[in-house]
C-alpha cells in the first residue's frame, strides 16, 4: 500500500487511466526521454513516455522493444502529428500493443485517432484552448495535457496558473486531465490536483535524473541555470508560424534566429512551400538538440528546458526525485 494517502486519492483517476502507482507522466523530451530514462520513471512508479520526435519506425521500433526489455510496467509513446510517417508509427505501435500514445504539436490528422484506438490503446490530447480540447475530447480522445507556457521545449502563450484556472472546473469532473509547465516540487503537484487534475506532468525535473543520458555537460548547464535563463525563442516573420521554443541561452539561440531568417527568405523565393518550410525548422531544432543531449555541445545545441530549471541542482536516480515528489505534496495535502 502507498505510503503517500492522501496525494494517491486525488490521483486515483489518473493512476487507474494510465495502470501505474503514481499519476506523474515524464514529459517527452526529445533524444532524453528514451529506453533508459522511460524504463526508470515507469520502474519508480510513474509513466514513462518515449519522444519519438524525427525517429523512423525502424528507430521507434527498437526503441520501444529496448525499453520492454528493462521495464515490465506500463509507459507511452509520444508522436509528433506532422511526422510524414505518422500512420507507419502508429503501426509500430500497433506491433508492439502499446497502451498509451500521445498525440502532440497540433491537431491530430485525419483517421489518427481512431487508428490508435482501433488496437486497443488509450489517446492523450494536448489542447492550447478549451473549446480545441473539448473537441479533441468528443472525437476520441480518452485524456487531456494542459501545458503552460513555462514548459520547456515547444509552448503555448499561457501560464500553467491560468489554463489550470480555465480548463479544471469545465473538464475535470468528467474528464482525465493532467497538468504541465514549471512544475518542480510537490506542492504544486498538490494544489493542481486540489483543483481537480487526476495528474500531473514533468520533463525538466527528469531531464537530469542519473538515468538519463544526457551529456554531463548538458546537465551541468541546466544545474548552473536560474528560471530567467529559459527563454522562449523569437518569431522572425509572422508568414511563417514558428511555435516558439523554451530553452536555456546560448549561441544556438541566435542560430536559431538565423536560421527562420534564411527559411522566411527561401518562402519569399518561393523555393518551398509552408509545409517545407516548418518541416526544415522542425528538422533544425531535432539535430539542435541532438548536439546539446548527446554530444554536449551547449554553446551551439539546443538547451531546452522549463522554467522550473532552478529546481534541478543536483543528479540524482528517478526514484529519489519521485519519492521527493510525492512527499512534498502528502506534506501539503497533510498540513492543509
Amino acid at each position: 500500500m502507498t505510503s503517500y494517502p492522501k496525494t494517491a486519492a486525488l490521483m486515483q483517476r489518473g493512476r487507474e487511466f494510465l495502470g501505474c502507482e503514481h499519476a506523474i507522466l515524464c514529459g517527452a523530451m526529445s533524444w532524453v526521454s528514451e529506453r533508459n530514462l522511460v524504463s526508470a520513471i515507469s520502474n519508480a512508479g510513474g509513466f514513462g513516455v518515449i519522444a519519438c520526435g524525427a525517429m523512423t519506425p525502424e528507430l521507434l521500433d527498437t526503441e520501444i522493444a529496448e525499453t520492454r526489455a528493462r521495464t515490465d510496467k506500463p509507459f507511452g509513446v509520444n508522436l509528433i502529428t506532422m511526422h510524414p510517417q505518422l500512420f507507419d508509427l502508429i503501426a509500430v505501435c500497433s506491433k508492439h500493443g502499446v497502451s498509451h500514445v500521445v498525440l502532440a504539436g497540433g491537431i491530430p490528422p485525419k483517421g489518427s485517432v481512431e487508428a490508435i484506438k482501433e488496437f486497443g490503446a488509450k489517446v492523450i490530447v494536448f489542447a492550447p484552448t478549451l473549446a480545441l480540447a473539448k473537441k479533441l475530447l468528443r472525437s476520441g480522445g480518452d485524456a487531456l495535457v494542459i501545458e503552460g507556457m513555462e514548459a520547456g521545449g515547444h509552448i503555448g502563450p499561457v501560464s500553467t496558473s491560468v489554463l489550470a484556472q480555465e480548463f479544471l472546473p469545465a473538464l475535470a469532473d468528467d474528464h482525465v486531465v493532467f497538468v504541465a509547465g514549471g512544475i518542480g516540487r510537490g506542492e504544486a503537484i498538490a494544489s493542481y490536483l486540489e483543483m481537480g487534475a487526476s495528474g500531473v506532468q514533468l520533463g525538466t525535473r527528469f531531464a537530469c535524473a542519473s538515468e538519463s543520458i544526457a551529456h554531463p555537460d548538458f546537465k551541468k548547464a541546466f544545474f548552473r541555470a536560474i528560471a530567467r535563463d529559459a527563454e522562449a525563442s523569437v518569431q522572425v516573420d509572422p508568414r511563417l508560424p514558428v511555435i516558439p521554443v523554451r530553452a536555456l541561452k546560448n549561441k544556438g539561440t541566435e542560430e536559431f534566429t538565423a536560421k527562420q531568417i534564411e527559411v522566411a527568405g527561401k518562402l519569399d523565393r518561393e523555393e518551398v512551400d509552408m509545409g517545407e518550410a516548418q518541416l526544415q525548422i522542425e528538422h533544425f531544432w531535432a539535430g539542435a538538440l541532438r548536439r546539446a543531449v548527446i554530444d554536449g555541445d551547449v554553446e551551439n545545441g539546443s538547451l531546452m528546458a522549463g522554467q522550473s530549471v532552478g529546481m534541478v541542482t543536483q543528479e540524482e536516480p528517478v526514484a529519489d526525485i519521485m519519492a521527493a515528489l510525492m512527499s512534498e505534496s502528502e506534506a501539503a495535502l497533510t498540513g492543509r
